[in-house]
């Protein structure tokens, strides 16, 4: 096998991981998103620890805590993944799993957008165009619906500045988010440490969910091990296409298996952003084809 069908594989497996990510959430519906938040940063921390001794990543991890800069980018990092994380696992278990796969179909061009505002990137012409409808579908959301998708818009922005962020950043993805979660360690450690004090805490109430939040942690530093092998071997365009498998798949799940409501407002909605998301995707594939000057 090539090393462009691995890439495949591996990108492929980690957008599919990420998006059937709800099924395992909803499987720990019981505990609050707060606890299951703590207990994901936890066991990241252990897995991830584990992997980097595996991986004599020992070296890469003393070079990134030695740089004050880089911890700074890292401290702001960590609380944009902390703070999505709440918000998707909130959604999750609160039945709102149709509005975060909105969030994760607008993040690319949110993305495109944040790029030309912060570092100056170009639009062409269709991506433009891409961003403007994406605007409109949003907007038809706000008024056919008559609330603001808050939860589509925050899981867009802060994955959007996340992604913003550690592309300047020059660290691994492992030892970067290693390091992303022992800086909120503190604060996950505090807060079971709180509800376990006021009596609120559910992890020693029952064994399947004892033995299935330690999984968090693997649940979280798989796909991005996958994801990181597959994106070092494939085109740009590629992993942009394959990156919609993760939110479709959170869409069918909201219809299908969650049975969450969708009306003819919220799917008209969704098939104006997906519009975009063509306009998007062409100008991606056209730009990938397009021979280089020089």
């Amino acid at each position: 096998m090539d090393d462009t069908r691995r890439g495949i594989l591996a990108a492929l497996a980690a957008f599919v991981i990420w998006g059937l990510a709800p099924l395992y959430f909803k499987a720990v519906a019981s505990v609050p998103a707060t606890e299951i938040v703590a207990h994901r940063v936890l066991w990241s921390v252990v897995f991830l620890a584990g992997l980097i001794a595996l991986m004599h990543q020992g070296g890469a991890l003393h070079v990134a805590i030695g740089q004050r800069r880089l911890l700074g980018i890292l401290v702001i990092t960590a609380l944009l993944t902390g703070s999505n994380w709440l918000v998707f696992v909130w959604a999750v278990t609160h039945d709102r799993v149709l509005e975060g796969s909105l969030g994760y179909f607008i993040n690319p061009l949110l993305s495109v957008l944040l790029g030309r505002l912060f570092l100056g990137e170009r639009l062409r012409p269709l991506q433009q165009i891409a961003v403007g409808i994406a605007a409109l579908g949003v907007g038809w959301r706000i008024m056919a619906v008559g609330e603001v998708p808050w939860i589509a818009l925050f899981l867009a922005l802060t994955f959007g500045l996340y992604g913003l962020l550690r592309k300047r950043t020059p660290v691994d993805a492992i030892v970067g988010l290693f390091v992303e979660t022992v800086l909120v360690l503190p604060l996950a450690i505090a807060w079971l440490m709180w509800v376990s004090h006021t009596g609120q805490i559910v992890w020693g109430s029952a064994l399947h969910i004892d033995l299935l939040l330690p999984v968090a942690g693997i649940l979280t530093a798989t796909p991005l091990m996958l994801f990181a092998f597959g994106a070092r071997r494939l085109p740009l365009s590629t992993v942009g296409f394959l990156q919609y498998v993760a939110p479709s798949l959170n869409f069918l799940l909201a219809i299908f298996v969650f049975k969450e409501p969708f009306d003819a407002a919220r799917l008209a909605g969704f098939v104006i952003i997906w519009c975009a998301l063509a306009l998007y995707t062409a100008d991606m594939l056209r730009a990938g084809r397009r021979p280089s000057g020089g």
